[in-house]
């Protein structure tokens, strides 16, 4: 049953369910008794891991059609950084529809002159680089990195962020945006050891999501 009053639909278009509880844990911030609803909700016929061109394209249609089934939402985030199916969603709602990316980059550029991006792979930064290019911002970035991940376990996550926020300040960022959707919980920690701003980008999304129903209540 969709919420009753205000709310923003945040969908991850992956069926991870570990990731989904993370997205939405990442989000309790937002979550004030009279502010609006954020509902956080997977695709449970989409791929595990979202990573390579065909995934985005198929991914794409999924998120498009899963936005056509909920006109009752005020805003809707996608919450995967390749942002499949943004274009396609926004013309089957009326509703603003963010794309992570898009949102982590702006909300970058409101507070540092250059920004870096920890990317999860060689291919990903191929995309955010076409992304950053097609909105004309490619200049205000220092350079972006790939997580390299020391062990197998969670605990490691933490320390392997920080060097790579080490890594991008070395390159002139003065802002670190990290390029994937479930990395909040580890934001504030990353944040402290950088003396940098870190940006979650879901969060960044939900903040102007948060813009967009508010202004119109």
């Amino acid at each position: 049953m969709a919420p009753v009053g205000p709310h923003i639909l945040v969908i991850n278009p992956s069926s991870s369910v570990p990731m989904t509880a993370a997205i939405s844990a990442g989000l309790d911030g937002f979550r004030t008794p009279h502010g609006p609803t954020i509902e956080c909700l997977r695709i449970p016929e989409g791929p595990l891991t979202i990573g390579t061109e065909a995934e985005i394209l198929s991914s794409g249609l999924q998120v498009g059609a899963f936005v056509a089934q909920r006109p009752d939402a005020d805003a809707v985030v996608i919450a995967c950084y390749a942002q499949p199916g943004l274009n396609h969603a926004r013309t089957v709602t009326r509703a603003p529809v963010i794309g992570i990316q898009d949102a982590a980059v702006m909300t970058a550029m409101t507070m540092v002159d250059r920004f870096g991006v920890i990317a999860l792979s060689q291919a990903s930064i191929n995309r955010h680089l076409r992304q950053l290019r097609w909105l004309g911002v490619e200049h205000r970035l220092a350079g972006e990195t790939v997580l390299t991940r020391t062990g197998t376990d969670e605990a490691g996550l933490p320390g392997d962020l920080v060097a790579a926020g080490e890594e991008l300040r070395s390159l002139g960022a003065h802002a670190v945006i990290f390029g994937c959707a479930s990395f909040a919980p580890y934001r504030e920690g990353v944040e402290q050891a950088l003396g940098l701003p870190v940006i979650d980008p879901t969060q960044a999304a939900v903040g102007i999501a948060l813009g967009h129903v508010c202004r119109s209540r």
